[in-house]
């Protein structure tokens, strides 16, 4: 699709990887709303701060009121509270499947329906090579990307005949403040940013950014002793 002419709106683009999508969009002439709890705090120039928290119905319907114009939407707004799944709070766990699973839905539900006006266009949901693969002492987070995953599969064949393509960005670790604590290899949010928009210009379905979410895919057709080969 040509950006030049779309208009696009990122959520959670204050900062981190959004702020990233939303400057590499404005590079290639869109229109961007940048989406933030407290949009006093985006500073991206080009950019038109707009509020919206995912997970508050009374937000999202604002916001859509608020626009008209949107024909891409980047579902980027995310949490991640580390949490467990047998001993952390179950509000914690709530809270990831609230932000990741029904913000992202609600979200959809609430922009789709300009974008089908507008004559369709694209859907961008930021998901993980954490979709696949899940680790204990984050269990939460990887459930809610399991599931928007699931989301994003189901989307996609239904919004495919309203002209509406819907990808899904697979990345493993980026140099964010969201993982500032994990001692890992970290890929640059910007170099991501231009391969996901490559994929939304290309009209993709799936973005796999990085090795190590090219590695989890592989070894789902492996199955669990591939995918967790520590287990006896």
């Amino acid at each position: 699709m040509d950006l030049s002419t779309s208009t696009a709106l990122v959520t959670g683009a204050n900062r981190g990887f959004g702020r990233a999508l939303a400057a590499e969009l404005l590079s290639r002439g869109a229109t961007v709303y940048a989406g933030a709890r407290n949009p006093e705090q985006v500073d991206l120039p080009g950019a038109k701060p707009i509020a919206l928290d995912i997970t508050d119905p009374a937000s999202i319907a604002a916001a859509a009121e608020a626009t008209g114009d949107v024909t891409v939407l980047v579902n980027n707004a995310g949490s991640s509270t580390g949490a467990d799944l047998l001993a952390a709070d179950l509000d914690d766990i709530r809270l990831e499947m609230d932000t990741h699973y029904i913000g992202t839905l609600s979200v959809v539900r609430a922009f789709e329906p300009q974008i089908t006006t507008n004559g369709g266009g694209a859907i961008l949901n930021v998901l993980s090579g954490l979709s696949w693969v899940s680790f204990p002492d984050f269990g939460a987070y990887c459930a809610a990307k399991s599931a928007e995953w699931s989301l994003t599969n189901a989307l996609r064949l239904q919004l495919a005949d309203r002209g509406i393509r819907v990808a899904g960005l697979h990345v493993g670790y980026m140099d964010t403040d969201m993982v500032r604590a994990v001692d890992a290899p970290k890929s640059d949010p910007t170099d991501i940013a231009r391969i996901a928009v490559d994929g939304i210009a290309a009209g993709a379905y799936e973005i796999v950014a990085d090795d190590a979410s090219r590695q989890a895919q592989a070894a789902l057709a492996g199955g669990v002793s591939v995918l967790y080969p520590m287990l006896p």
